[in-house]
């Protein structure tokens, strides 16, 4: 049995965590999907509920560092 590859043609790679947008691979798995067992690309593939909530995390502090950095206006 082989193991897709778990690309949906979001190819973006997030600059903190380092993950794909899309599949949530690094670069590094990307590029070694062709060559890996299946066993790796399991263990990658089980990663991505980690991974999803990695980003996720990133997501919801950088939305945080943004708020806190832009003044709020008033109203009169």
């Amino acid at each position: 049995m082989t193991i897709q590859s778990p690309c949906i043609d979001i190819c973006k790679l997030d600059g903190k965590t380092g993950f794909c947008l899309g599949c949530l691979r690094t670069r590094d798995e990307i590029r070694a999907w062709k060559t890996m067992s299946d066993d790796v690309r399991l263990a990658v593939i089980n990663e991505r509920p980690g991974r999803e909530a990695l980003l996720e995390s990133e997501r919801e502090r950088e939305t945080e560092t943004q708020a806190q950095a832009t003044p709020e206006t008033q109203t009169s």
